[in-house]
């Protein structure tokens, strides 16, 4: 389904787990789902310049933009990120983003994303650092895993008919209201 319907792109049919000898975090196709990459663009949270953080009216000073192989979130903070692949979500189909067991087992959460019917984009990524040491995310390998669930009927109004604020998202995202 993923390929006929150019869910995700690109789409790498097996699990890769280590690239010229070297480990990495596995990405591709799993057993029930598939382990989607970050991209190597971030927004990590910093206090700089005093912002609030306030989803109504959100403040991009928050944040300073890094791009690289990896990306350090300091301690107790948060950064987003972006997936590599562009997602396509069917009609009939609700997918939920989780995060991956290696990073949870270290400490770094990655908030729970639904992707509702129609949803298109890149997925924005929110990495939690729960610890109070700083922690290195990866870009280019695996760092949350996609579950997809197919209903036996269409939903009512997808996201594209609501035309949802995130459809389309192209990089990093930050929170409109």
């Amino acid at each position: 389904m993923a390929e006929s319907h150019k869910m995700i792109e690109p789409f790498v049919a097996n699990q890769i787990r280590t690239a010229e000898d070297e480990p990495k975090i596995s990405y591709g196709l799993s057993s029930y789902g598939y382990d989607v990459r970050c991209a190597d663009e971030f927004k990590v949270f910093t206090n700089v310049h005093s912002a609030v953080v306030d989803p109504k009216s959100f403040d991009s000073k928050g944040f300073v933009d890094m791009n690289g192989p990896h990306c350090i979130i300091p301690p107790n903070s948060f950064a987003l990120a972006r997936t590599v692949e562009y997602l396509r979500i069917p009609s009939d189909v609700l997918a939920i983003c989780v995060g991956k067991s290696t990073y949870a087992r270290c400490g770094i959460v990655v908030n729970v994303t639904p992707l509702e019917p129609e949803w298109e984009g890149y997925i924005t990524l929110e990495f939690s650092n729960t610890t109070n040491l700083p922690a290195k995310i990866y870009a280019n390998e695996g760092v949350a895993q996609l579950l997809f669930l197919q209903s036996d009927e269409q939903c009512a109004v997808t996201y594209k008919q609501r035309k949802g604020k995130y459809q389309q998202q192209t990089g990093v995202t930050l929170p409109k209201p």
